[in-house]
């Protein structure tokens, strides 16, 4: 039998190391791996790479290695909603590799999948596929690092360019169910970047809320098989390093309760 199961956060980060790539799962503060994000922290890990469709917010998620300048290069499709992102980017000590959020979702994908690069049309006639975007600033305001151009070749009618798959080091992703196996299944929108970045990891590790035995999980609801999950870790809802943020809460404010010009009383 194979028991993927290791005993904490700690263990199953334990051979990450300085200058890794990582694909990190989540959308904004949804489904994102927070507990194996913080045992990253306390490792003291740095000079990574982060494969992610954002880098958190100040002080969450990604967000607290970035504020401790764990981060050397990120690959992301959003990078707003955090100001020391901003701050390091315009100040030279962080590369950013911005891609389309469906592209970076296909390389992920075909990393997977084995496929080694594919066209897509998003982003012709752009910076995107001509060159020239901004990776990495030189701190006064040039431009030390600028994207190369890519292929681009016409099917049919119509220019795609081309993009290469992302296989990184390791993936961490989160999980609501999942087996000794490493079989997971995700809820509702936490799914998002997961399962691509599960594929994707050359060792991927997951933490799951709910640990249940083989055979538990109806295969048919299995949303990535255990053979792309090479550790889990179990994180049950409500223990400590399980918190789940939200990260815009909208407030609207009370209507008056009388029409304007009655003071209150009926007409």
């Amino acid at each position: 039998m194979i028991n993927k199961v290791v005993a904490s956060p700690a263990a199953a980060i334990h051979d990450i190391h300085n200058g890794a790539s990582l694909a990190v799962g989540g959308f904004g503060l949804c489904g994102i791996p927070v507990a194996l994000i913080g045992a990253l922290h306390d490792a003291g890990t740095s000079g990574l790479e982060t494969i992610s469709n954002n880098c958190g917010v100040d002080d969450w998620g990604l967000g607290i290695l970035l504020s401790d300048g764990r981060i050397r290069r990120t690959v992301s499709s959003y990078v707003g909603e955090n100001k020391e992102f901003a701050r390091q980017f315009l100040a030279g000590e962080l590369e950013v590799e911005l891609t389309p959020q469906g592209t970076l979702a296909e390389k992920l994908r075909a990393g997977g999948a084995g496929i080694p690069a594919f066209y897509t049309a998003a982003g012709v006639g752009t910076q995107v596929s001509e060159g020239g975007l901004p990776r990495k600033y030189d701190g006064a305001g040039g431009v030390a690092i600028a994207s190369p151009p890519k292929e681009v070749r016409t099917f049919g009618t119509a220019e795609f360019v081309l993009e290469e798959s992302l296989t990184p080091d390791f993936a961490l992703v989160h999980a609501w169910k999942g087996d000794r196996h490493g079989n997971l299944i995700f809820h509702a929108t936490a799914m998002n970047f997961n399962p691509l970045c599960a594929m994707a990891g050359k060792i991927t590790i997951a933490e799951v809320e709910e640990l249940v035995e083989p055979g538990a999980l109806d295969p048919e609801h299995i949303h990535v098989p255990g053979i792309f999950v090479q550790r889990v870790v179990h994180i049950p809802a409500g223990s400590p390093g399980s918190e789940k943020r939200i990260e815009k809460r909208t407030v609207q404010a009370e209507p008056d309760s009388a029409p304007a010009g009655t003071n209150g009383q009926e007409a």
